[in-house]
């Protein structure tokens, strides 16, 4: 007996698979690609004799060459399927895109600031945050501001009083299991208050030493100051603020950040602005 709901296909329709979205594979749109878990930006797409495909670059240079079919490539944690970009142009632009990535709105105006708010430690953070996300930010209407440090974090958090209609996201620096910083946040953590945070001591760390033009961010022994150690090691000046504003030249997108801050910062502002 078959049955007319179905029609000739006997499979229910919540068990059929949805088919992933097809994305054009512009040059500089980050994937991964799900076999491998090779992560890196489209350079060019070609077509070949063996058919299409897409030459991916990660953050150290390396190229690696894939089919686009019927490879399964991730876009931000989702199934996607790459397809060529049309025109002449297509290797060369593609729809202008902000610091972070995303796809720039020509012509927008600032939104009125929300009620929600993110947070972060420092002006580092801020001036980072700023610096690759600043598009968006102003799109979203999200306030960022800074907090010299976490210590008073709850007592902050409560005088904001969050609540469904003014969420608070808070980035933490150095947040690992069994840290100070872990458990303020595990005071603070409620339905209107998301803390995130990255492993690195201080978010220069999250800068990648390829674009600041080093081979590594320097091992600073505990007990001594951080910056100003990392300063000597490299040989730079013992001036933190020259110091930051050398890196923070070094910042031009998304690309010249680690994984690790780019996915909590993104986090944050889907929170502050997912609508209740």
């Amino acid at each position: 007996m078959r049955s007319r709901q179905y029609g000739p296909d006997l499979t229910p329709p919540w068990k059929k698979k949805n088919p992933a979205p097809e994305v054009a594979a512009e040059p500089g749109l980050v994937v991964e690609e799900a076999v491998t878990g090779f992560c890196g930006a489209v350079v060019r797409c070609e077509k070949t004799a063996q058919g299409l495909t897409v030459t991916l670059e990660d953050r150290f240079g390396k190229l690696r060459v894939f089919p686009m079919e019927p490879r399964g490539f991730l876009l931000e944690g989702r199934t996607v399927t790459l397809v060529r970009p049309q025109g002449r142009s297509a290797d060369r632009s593609g729809p202008a895109r902000t610091a972070s990535g995303s796809i720039a709105v020509r012509g927008a105006r600032a939104r009125v600031a929300r009620a929600g708010r993110v947070y972060v430690e420092g002006r580092h953070d801020a001036e980072l945050v700023e610096r690759v996300w600043g598009d968006d930010l102003r799109i979203e209407g999200v306030v960022v501001e800074y907090l010299e440090g976490i210590d008073d974090l709850p007592s902050i958090v409560k005088a904001f009083d969050p609540g469904p209609d003014a969420r608070l996201g808070v980035l933490v620096d150095h947040l690992v299991p069994g840290s100070k910083e872990s458990r303020i946040a595990a005071q603070v953590t409620g339905d209107h208050v998301l803390v995130v945070g990255h492993p690195y001591i201080d978010v220069w760390e999250a800068v990648k030493p390829s674009s600041v033009g080093i081979r590594s961010w320097p091992h600073v022994p505990r007990g001594q100051d951080w910056k100003k150690g990392v300063c000597r090691a490299l040989g730079w000046p013992e001036d933190t603020p020259a110091a930051w504003r050398r890196i923070l030249a070094s910042v031009s997108s998304y690309r010249d950040l680690e994984p690790a801050l780019l996915g909590r910062v993104e986090e944050l502002i889907d929170f502050v602005t997912a609508p209740e």
